[in-house]
Protein backbone atom coordinates (compact mmCIF):
# COMPACT_ATOMS: atom_id res chain seq x y z
CA UNK A 1 0.00 0.00 0.00
CA UNK A 2 1.06 3.65 -0.90
CA UNK A 3 2.20 5.20 2.38
CA UNK A 4 0.38 8.24 3.57
CA UNK A 5 2.22 11.62 2.91
CA UNK A 6 1.20 15.13 4.34
CA UNK A 7 -1.43 17.58 2.09
CA UNK A 8 -1.51 21.54 3.23
CA UNK A 9 -4.58 23.03 3.39
CA UNK A 10 -5.14 26.89 3.94
CA UNK A 11 -3.44 29.47 6.33
CA UNK A 12 -0.27 26.43 6.24
CA UNK A 13 -1.84 23.40 8.08
CA UNK A 14 -0.50 20.70 7.03
CA UNK A 15 -1.82 17.41 7.35
CA UNK A 16 -2.41 13.36 6.69
CA UNK A 17 -3.31 12.85 2.81
CA UNK A 18 -6.57 11.53 4.21
CA UNK A 19 -8.46 12.17 7.40
CA UNK A 20 -11.22 9.88 9.93
CA UNK A 21 -14.79 10.96 10.24
CA UNK A 22 -15.66 10.68 13.48
CA UNK A 23 -18.91 11.19 12.59
CA UNK A 24 -19.43 7.00 11.71
CA UNK A 25 -18.09 5.92 15.30
CA UNK A 26 -22.07 7.48 16.66
CA UNK A 27 -24.84 5.60 15.96
CA UNK A 28 -26.11 7.39 13.08
CA UNK A 29 -26.02 4.65 10.44
CA UNK A 30 -26.69 1.83 13.42
CA UNK A 31 -25.34 0.94 16.81
CA UNK A 32 -21.56 1.10 17.59
CA UNK A 33 -19.10 -0.68 20.15
CA UNK A 34 -17.27 1.74 22.10
CA UNK A 35 -14.13 -0.65 22.30
CA UNK A 36 -14.09 -0.90 19.00
CA UNK A 37 -14.55 2.34 17.93
CA UNK A 38 -11.70 3.06 20.07
CA UNK A 39 -9.54 0.40 18.47
CA UNK A 40 -10.18 1.80 15.10
CA UNK A 41 -9.19 5.27 15.73
CA UNK A 42 -5.78 4.09 17.32
CA UNK A 43 -5.86 1.69 14.23
CA UNK A 44 -6.09 5.09 11.55
CA UNK A 45 -3.16 6.77 13.50
CA UNK A 46 -1.19 3.86 13.75
CA UNK A 47 -1.43 3.78 9.64
CA UNK A 48 -0.61 7.57 8.84
CA UNK A 49 -4.46 8.85 9.06
CA UNK A 50 -3.96 11.41 11.44
CA UNK A 51 -6.39 14.36 10.74
CA UNK A 52 -9.44 13.46 12.86
CA UNK A 53 -12.99 15.00 12.31
CA UNK A 54 -15.39 15.54 15.12
CA UNK A 55 -17.96 17.72 16.44
CA UNK A 56 -19.85 19.00 19.57
CA UNK A 57 -23.22 17.82 18.12
CA UNK A 58 -22.01 13.92 17.43
CA UNK A 59 -23.27 11.68 20.11
CA UNK A 60 -24.30 15.09 21.94
CA UNK A 61 -20.84 15.49 22.65
CA UNK A 62 -19.87 11.68 22.96
CA UNK A 63 -17.75 11.41 20.15
CA UNK A 64 -15.73 14.15 21.45
CA UNK A 65 -15.31 11.99 24.85
CA UNK A 66 -14.53 8.84 22.87
CA UNK A 67 -11.32 11.05 20.66
CA UNK A 68 -10.32 12.47 24.23
CA UNK A 69 -9.61 8.86 24.90
CA UNK A 70 -7.19 8.70 21.77
CA UNK A 71 -5.58 12.09 22.44
CA UNK A 72 -4.76 10.97 26.49
CA UNK A 73 -1.43 9.43 25.17
CA UNK A 74 -0.93 10.44 21.27
CA UNK A 75 -1.87 14.14 21.52
CA UNK A 76 0.99 14.94 19.16
CA UNK A 77 0.47 12.38 16.70
CA UNK A 78 -3.13 14.15 16.07
CA UNK A 79 -4.55 16.80 14.08
CA UNK A 80 -7.71 17.65 15.15
CA UNK A 81 -10.46 19.29 13.76
CA UNK A 82 -13.71 19.76 15.92
CA UNK A 83 -17.16 21.57 14.38
CA UNK A 84 -19.70 23.68 16.60
CA UNK A 85 -23.16 25.40 16.12
CA UNK A 86 -25.72 22.94 15.43
CA UNK A 87 -28.17 22.62 19.00
CA UNK A 88 -29.73 19.60 19.38
CA UNK A 89 -30.84 16.69 16.86
CA UNK A 90 -29.88 17.46 13.48
CA UNK A 91 -31.96 14.27 12.62
CA UNK A 92 -35.31 15.83 13.78
CA UNK A 93 -34.58 19.57 12.48
CA UNK A 94 -38.23 19.20 10.68
CA UNK A 95 -39.76 18.86 14.05
CA UNK A 96 -37.81 21.74 15.71
CA UNK A 97 -35.58 19.99 17.11
CA UNK A 98 -32.24 21.66 15.54
CA UNK A 99 -31.13 24.89 15.85
CA UNK A 100 -28.01 26.82 14.74
CA UNK A 101 -25.99 29.55 16.56
CA UNK A 102 -23.21 31.61 15.46
CA UNK A 103 -23.35 34.99 18.12
CA UNK A 104 -20.19 35.31 19.79
CA UNK A 105 -21.14 34.27 23.14
CA UNK A 106 -21.93 30.93 22.18
CA UNK A 107 -18.75 30.57 20.23
CA UNK A 108 -16.61 31.16 23.22
CA UNK A 109 -19.24 28.85 25.36
CA UNK A 110 -19.35 26.06 22.92
CA UNK A 111 -15.35 25.79 22.30
CA UNK A 112 -14.81 25.83 25.97
CA UNK A 113 -16.89 22.99 26.21
CA UNK A 114 -15.45 20.73 23.57
CA UNK A 115 -11.98 21.70 25.01
CA UNK A 116 -13.09 19.93 28.11
CA UNK A 117 -14.93 17.13 26.64
CA UNK A 118 -11.66 16.86 24.53
CA UNK A 119 -9.05 17.00 27.31
CA UNK A 120 -6.58 19.45 25.75
CA UNK A 121 -5.68 22.74 25.80
CA UNK A 122 -6.28 23.78 21.60
CA UNK A 123 -7.88 22.71 18.62
CA UNK A 124 -6.20 22.36 15.68
CA UNK A 125 -9.01 23.60 13.32
CA UNK A 126 -12.15 24.71 14.37
CA UNK A 127 -15.15 24.71 12.36
CA UNK A 128 -18.44 26.47 11.74
CA UNK A 129 -20.68 23.66 11.48
CA UNK A 130 -23.24 25.68 9.89
CA UNK A 131 -23.69 29.35 9.48
CA UNK A 132 -25.95 30.63 11.55
CA UNK A 133 -29.03 32.36 9.29
CA UNK A 134 -29.44 35.30 12.09
CA UNK A 135 -25.76 35.98 12.32
CA UNK A 136 -23.58 37.49 9.20
CA UNK A 137 -20.86 35.08 9.22
CA UNK A 138 -18.17 37.58 9.15
CA UNK A 139 -19.65 38.38 12.39
CA UNK A 140 -18.98 34.38 13.77
CA UNK A 141 -15.61 34.23 12.26
CA UNK A 142 -14.64 37.52 14.17
CA UNK A 143 -15.51 35.56 17.12
CA UNK A 144 -13.57 32.10 16.46
CA UNK A 145 -10.70 34.72 15.20
CA UNK A 146 -10.86 35.73 18.79
CA UNK A 147 -10.11 31.98 19.91
CA UNK A 148 -6.87 31.94 17.81
CA UNK A 149 -5.64 35.21 19.78
CA UNK A 150 -6.37 33.34 22.38
CA UNK A 151 -4.51 30.45 21.73
CA UNK A 152 -7.77 28.21 22.11
CA UNK A 153 -7.83 27.48 18.65
CA UNK A 154 -5.06 27.18 15.53
CA UNK A 155 -7.02 27.51 12.33
CA UNK A 156 -10.17 28.41 11.19
CA UNK A 157 -12.78 25.82 8.76
CA UNK A 158 -16.39 26.61 7.43
CA UNK A 159 -19.32 23.96 6.67
CA UNK A 160 -21.55 24.17 4.45
CA UNK A 161 -21.37 28.01 3.19
CA UNK A 162 -21.80 28.96 -0.07
CA UNK A 163 -19.65 31.24 -2.36
CA UNK A 164 -20.12 34.63 -0.95
CA UNK A 165 -20.16 33.45 2.65
CA UNK A 166 -16.69 32.06 1.96
CA UNK A 167 -15.55 35.36 0.97
CA UNK A 168 -17.07 37.61 3.61
CA UNK A 169 -15.58 34.98 6.05
CA UNK A 170 -12.08 35.12 4.70
CA UNK A 171 -11.71 38.41 4.73
CA UNK A 172 -12.25 38.78 8.61
CA UNK A 173 -9.41 35.68 9.40
CA UNK A 174 -7.69 33.00 7.21
CA UNK A 175 -9.87 30.42 6.54
CA UNK A 176 -8.13 26.83 6.22
CA UNK A 177 -10.42 24.76 4.80
CA UNK A 178 -14.32 24.44 3.57
CA UNK A 179 -16.00 21.12 4.99
CA UNK A 180 -18.94 20.22 2.67
CA UNK A 181 -20.71 16.67 1.16
CA UNK A 182 -18.65 16.05 -2.30
CA UNK A 183 -18.68 12.34 -3.85
CA UNK A 184 -19.34 11.20 -7.31
CA UNK A 185 -22.95 11.87 -6.62
CA UNK A 186 -22.91 14.64 -4.73
CA UNK A 187 -21.27 17.21 -6.98
CA UNK A 188 -23.26 20.56 -6.79
CA UNK A 189 -20.43 22.20 -5.03
CA UNK A 190 -18.31 22.41 -8.13
CA UNK A 191 -20.38 24.65 -9.54
CA UNK A 192 -19.41 27.67 -7.02
CA UNK A 193 -17.51 26.96 -3.61
CA UNK A 194 -14.73 24.47 -5.07
CA UNK A 195 -13.81 27.35 -7.25
CA UNK A 196 -13.81 29.91 -5.00
CA UNK A 197 -12.14 27.70 -2.43
CA UNK A 198 -9.17 27.31 -5.05
CA UNK A 199 -9.26 31.12 -5.69
CA UNK A 200 -8.66 32.01 -1.98
CA UNK A 201 -6.17 29.16 -1.44
CA UNK A 202 -8.71 26.75 1.00
CA UNK A 203 -8.23 23.49 1.11
CA UNK A 204 -11.15 21.50 0.54
CA UNK A 205 -12.34 18.43 2.71
CA UNK A 206 -14.93 16.44 1.61
CA UNK A 207 -16.78 14.88 4.15
CA UNK A 208 -19.47 11.48 3.14
CA UNK A 209 -16.69 11.14 0.40
CA UNK A 210 -18.29 7.99 0.17
CA UNK A 211 -21.79 8.78 -0.35
CA UNK A 212 -22.51 7.55 2.80
CA UNK A 213 -21.53 4.18 1.85
CA UNK A 214 -23.84 3.80 -1.42
CA UNK A 215 -20.79 4.02 -3.72
CA UNK A 216 -18.94 0.89 -1.91
CA UNK A 217 -22.25 -0.95 -3.10
CA UNK A 218 -23.12 -2.15 0.18
CA UNK A 219 -26.65 -0.55 0.78
CA UNK A 220 -28.69 -1.85 -2.54
CA UNK A 221 -32.19 -1.25 -0.67
CA UNK A 222 -33.25 0.99 2.24
CA UNK A 223 -34.92 -2.23 3.47
CA UNK A 224 -31.71 -3.44 5.01
CA UNK A 225 -30.75 0.04 7.00
CA UNK A 226 -31.42 0.54 10.50
CA UNK A 227 -34.29 1.87 11.80
CA UNK A 228 -32.85 4.61 13.41
CA UNK A 229 -29.93 5.06 10.51
CA UNK A 230 -29.99 8.39 8.99
CA UNK A 231 -29.52 7.59 5.79
CA UNK A 232 -34.14 6.59 5.91
CA UNK A 233 -34.36 10.32 6.01
CA UNK A 234 -32.25 11.42 3.05
CA UNK A 235 -34.01 11.72 -0.69
CA UNK A 236 -32.25 9.78 -2.53
CA UNK A 237 -32.04 7.00 -0.28
CA UNK A 238 -36.03 6.89 -0.73
CA UNK A 239 -37.29 3.34 -1.44
CA UNK A 240 -37.31 3.33 -4.92
CA UNK A 241 -35.24 5.88 -5.84
CA UNK A 242 -32.32 4.41 -4.52
CA UNK A 243 -32.70 1.63 -7.12
CA UNK A 244 -32.71 4.02 -9.49
CA UNK A 245 -29.62 5.17 -8.41
CA UNK A 246 -27.63 1.80 -8.92
CA UNK A 247 -25.95 2.63 -11.66
CA UNK A 248 -23.66 5.56 -10.63
CA UNK A 249 -22.46 2.13 -8.74
CA UNK A 250 -22.19 0.01 -11.11
CA UNK A 251 -20.08 2.33 -13.13
CA UNK A 252 -17.80 2.77 -10.04
CA UNK A 253 -17.86 -1.34 -9.77
CA UNK A 254 -16.53 -1.53 -13.31
CA UNK A 255 -13.81 0.71 -13.09
CA UNK A 256 -12.43 -0.73 -9.70
CA UNK A 257 -13.08 -4.73 -11.95
CA UNK A 258 -10.42 -3.08 -14.43
CA UNK A 259 -8.10 -1.31 -11.78
CA UNK A 260 -7.97 -4.87 -9.35
CA UNK A 261 -9.71 -1.83 -6.77
CA UNK A 262 -12.38 -1.86 -4.34
CA UNK A 263 -15.30 0.59 -5.17
CA UNK A 264 -14.49 2.49 -2.08
CA UNK A 265 -10.70 2.99 -3.01
CA UNK A 266 -11.76 4.43 -6.67
CA UNK A 267 -14.63 6.79 -5.41
CA UNK A 268 -11.78 8.05 -2.82
CA UNK A 269 -9.52 8.43 -6.18
CA UNK A 270 -11.71 10.38 -7.85
CA UNK A 271 -12.03 12.88 -5.20
CA UNK A 272 -8.34 13.58 -5.34
CA UNK A 273 -8.46 13.42 -9.33
CA UNK A 274 -10.95 16.34 -8.62
CA UNK A 275 -8.90 18.16 -6.71
CA UNK A 276 -6.13 18.59 -9.47
CA UNK A 277 -8.93 19.15 -11.84
CA UNK A 278 -9.43 22.46 -9.75
CA UNK A 279 -6.51 22.96 -8.55
CA UNK A 280 -6.98 22.95 -4.62
CA UNK A 281 -6.15 20.57 -1.95
CA UNK A 282 -8.72 18.07 -1.29
CA UNK A 283 -8.43 15.96 2.14
CA UNK A 284 -11.52 13.34 2.10
CA UNK A 285 -12.37 12.09 5.82
CA UNK A 286 -14.05 8.62 5.00
CA UNK A 287 -15.37 7.04 8.01
CA UNK A 288 -16.00 3.68 9.09
CA UNK A 289 -16.43 1.80 12.43
CA UNK A 290 -13.77 -0.89 10.98
CA UNK A 291 -10.03 -0.66 11.04
CA UNK A 292 -10.08 -3.04 7.91
CA UNK A 293 -12.09 -0.81 6.16
CA UNK A 294 -9.55 1.81 7.57
CA UNK A 295 -6.91 0.42 5.61
CA UNK A 296 -9.22 -0.44 2.56
CA UNK A 297 -9.68 3.54 1.98
CA UNK A 298 -6.09 4.63 2.46
CA UNK A 299 -5.47 2.60 -0.28
CA UNK A 300 -6.88 4.96 -2.94
CA UNK A 301 -3.98 7.08 -2.34
CA UNK A 302 -2.18 4.77 -4.77
CA UNK A 303 -4.68 4.66 -7.45
CA UNK A 304 -4.25 6.38 -10.76
CA UNK A 305 -7.71 6.99 -12.84
CA UNK A 306 -7.11 7.72 -16.72
CA UNK A 307 -9.35 9.82 -18.64
CA UNK A 308 -11.76 7.24 -19.97
CA UNK A 309 -12.19 6.36 -16.37
CA UNK A 310 -13.19 9.46 -14.82
CA UNK A 311 -15.04 10.06 -18.01
CA UNK A 312 -17.05 6.70 -16.99
CA UNK A 313 -17.07 8.24 -12.96
CA UNK A 314 -18.50 11.12 -13.94
CA UNK A 315 -20.95 10.48 -16.53
CA UNK A 316 -22.39 8.70 -14.24
CA UNK A 317 -22.39 10.95 -11.29
CA UNK A 318 -24.46 13.66 -13.12
CA UNK A 319 -27.88 10.99 -13.37
CA UNK A 320 -28.38 11.01 -9.56
CA UNK A 321 -32.50 11.31 -8.14
CA UNK A 322 -32.98 12.96 -5.00
CA UNK A 323 -31.42 15.83 -3.28
CA UNK A 324 -28.76 15.07 -0.71
CA UNK A 325 -30.58 16.48 1.85
CA UNK A 326 -34.37 16.54 3.60
CA UNK A 327 -34.00 20.60 3.56
CA UNK A 328 -31.63 21.76 0.95
CA UNK A 329 -31.83 24.99 2.85
CA UNK A 330 -29.18 23.28 5.54
CA UNK A 331 -26.62 22.84 2.73
CA UNK A 332 -24.86 25.04 0.68
CA UNK A 333 -26.46 23.28 -2.25
CA UNK A 334 -30.11 25.08 -1.42
CA UNK A 335 -28.31 28.75 -0.76
CA UNK A 336 -25.16 28.94 -3.22
CA UNK A 337 -26.92 30.55 -5.84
Amino acid sequence: MTGIGTTTLGDSLTVSDMGFGGMALTPVYGGVEPGKALATLHHAVDLGVSFLDTADVYGAGDNERLIAQLLKGRREEVTLATKFGILGDPRKRSEGGASIRGDRAYVHEAVDASLRRLGIDTIDLYYLHRPDPSVPVEDTVGAMAELVAAGKVRHLGLSEVTAGELASAHAVHPITAIQSEWSIWSRDVEARIVPAAAALGVGFVPYSPLGRGFLTGTVTDVGTLAPNDFRRTLPRFAAGTLQRNLGVVDAVNSVAHVLGATPAQVALAWLYAQGREFGLPVVPIPGTRSAERVTENAGALGIELDAAQLAVLNSAGEHVEGARSEDLQWVSEGRDF
